[in-house]
């Protein structure tokens, strides 16, 4: 482990060089940006001075002019020098962040597995968003923060040593943005968590229409399903643009506060009875502060960044810890029995299906949902495993209560029409830690060991066209055999099968899974030997 730990780490301090020269040239750039313009301002003022007395013919503009012309050249190079460098090592952690967020997503029991890709889509578009907040973080708000502070810290000491009589409205202008910036980041926290949740909510609400496409139309009920995800993509929408108002109106604050520094210490250098040459300082120092004005341009940018990036983090964490702020290892290890009590049975579509359900699922004794098709046992597994909509309160694993977050990383969910995905047998398996050995020996539980072989083995490519139905389901049930949660749900494991065969099949599997909370769906009079039934109306 710590071979392998090594290299990250190592690459990771040789990326901080870079990081380094960025932050350096960024300072450079506002360096040259403010002496550019006090420079200027004061070359400006030197001269109208002079005017036409003797003192013009004995002035030198050669020096300040040159020093005008280097401060422009040093303000680009540094500003397009920061881009490049900046950039460059934004994109080197990317890579280094990247590879360690997948893995913990690729890890997750909630994703390795085509049902979480049919039927979660909105949370993948969050998570790689997410991901880019991580990535761009330093480069959107590190580096132009820490360039502001630092900035508006030294023309403070510069101006309480020069005009300390200008210091008070300065100070007062900053601590008014600070309290402005401090408020737009708590609404943007606000805010991105209401788009977010109206996103999910509508493209939820929106998935399930689709699938229940036929029955609602039949219903007359297709048009007014499709009303609420558009309404709640329009609301994300709306809150996105008030969002952006309160950016707007920011900025205008923000973009106060260097003119009216500028102002102060020029009105207050006046007031202080300089004047004529002595007047030449303060106008440097007051036009530096003008100069920094175009930094604050961006400062609503950096607090919504920012914002962006707390959630973000907070976002990416829940990968590895559940709702209840339980592991996935202890619900691996200790859970014993599921419980619903009183569980209403929701349709994809959100309609009630019959009679809310109180029953106790215990490991080590398999379930049978038994019914009539269209009684609701897909539903009710999909249910469980956190895929559709549950009051989270009736659902408890050995007395603690399970979210939807904590139900999808604690079970194994394989649907009666399984997917296969364009890839290699090897990643269809869904098992990254099992050894080839292991593979092996669920391919040949689920007699599927010579059909593989001879699509070129675990390294073979394949696709949801090369297998025929009872190929695809029972690779689905060598997925279950090589899973590792402690709920594994089976909906309709032998459809496809021959009677023989499923049979056989689902023996093995249970005796692999003799430990675990097994509960599965069958439209015919499936009862394996041992088991419980549960019959739905």
């Amino acid at each position: 482990m710590n071979e392998s730990a090594s290299p990250k780490v190592t690459e990771r301090a040789r990326n901080r060089a870079p990081w380094r020269l960025a932050l350096v040239m960024a300072f450079a750039a506002l360096a040259g940006s403010i002496l550019l313009t006090g420079v200027s301002v004061w070359f400006l003022g030197a001269v109208a001075l002079a005017g036409l007395t003797p003192a013009a013919m004995t002035f030198n503009f050669h020096i300040p002019a040159a020093l005008i012309r280097l401060f422009a050249l040093t303000r680009t190079a540094a500003k397009y020098g920061e881009r490049v460098v900046g950039h460059r090592a934004a994109l080197t952690d990317q890579v280094l962040r990247r590879s360690t967020l997948f893995a913990t997503m690729a890890a997750a029991p909630a994703v390795r597995r085509a049902g979480w890709q049919l039927g979660n889509q909105d949370r993948l578009a969050d998570y790689l968003d997410d991901v880019e907040d991580v990535d761009y973080a330093r480069l959107r708000v590190g580096l132009p923060s820490v360039t502001l502070g630092v900035a508006i810290a030294l023309l403070v000491v510069a101006t309480s040593w020069l005009i300390p009589l200008a210091i008070v409205p300065i100070l007062l202008l900053i601590a008014v943005n600070t309290v402005g910036a401090r408020f737009l980041a708590r609404r943007a926290k606000s805010d991105l968590a209401a788009i977010r949740e109206s996103r999910q909510t509508a493209s939820r609400l929106l998935g399930a229409a689709v699938q229940a496409v036929v029955p609602l139309q039949g219903e007359r009920r297709w048009d007014p399903m499709l009303n609420e995800p558009f309404e709640g993509h329009a609301n994300a929408q709306a809150r996105a643009l008030v969002l952006r108002h309160r950016q707007t109106l920011f900025d205008m604050l923000a973009n106060c506060l260097a003119p009216c520094a500028m102002l102060s210490v020029l009105v207050c250098a006046w007031l202080s009875g300089l004047r004529g040459e002595a007047l030449l300082v303060p106008a440097l120092l007051a036009f530096s502060w003008l100069a920094v004005g175009e930094s604050v341009l961006g400062a609503s940018k950096i607090v919504v960044a920012f914002a962006r990036e707390t959630a973000a983090r907070a976002a990416l964490a829940k990968w590895t810890v559940n709702a209840d702020g339980l592991s996935r290892d202890h619900f691996r290890k200790h859970i014993s029995s599921l419980t619903l009590d009183g569980l209403p049975r929701h349709a994809p579509d959100g309609r009630l299906i019959g009679r809310p359900l109180s029953a106790t699922f215990h490991a080590s004794r398999t379930t049978v949902l038994h019914g009539a098709s269209g009684c609701g046992k897909t539903s009710l597994l999909k249910q469980i495993a956190g895929w559709l909509d549950a009051g989270d309160e009736c659902v408890l694993g050995d007395g603690i209560g399970l979210g939807a977050d904590a139900r999808r990383s604690m079970s194994c969910f394989c649907p009666h029409d399984a997917t296969i995905l364009a890839d290699t047998v090897r990643e269809n398996l869904f098992a990254p830690h099992a050894s080839d050995d292991e593979l092996w020996r669920a391919l040949t539980t689920v007699e599927l060991q010579d059909r593989i072989g001879a699509a070129g083995g675990l390294d073979g490519w394949i696709t949801q066209d090369m297998l025929s139905l009872g190929e695809a389901q029972r690779l689905n049930l060598a997925r279950a055999w090589l899973s590792d949660m402690p709920i594994v749900l089976l909906d309709e494991p032998t459809e496809h099968l021959a009677a023989e065969q499923g049979k056989r099949i689902l023996d093995a599997l249970l005796h692999r899974l003799r430990e675990r909370i097994v509960i599965l769906s069958s439209h015919d009079e499936l009862t394996p030997k041992g088991s419980a039934a549960v019959r739905l109306q």
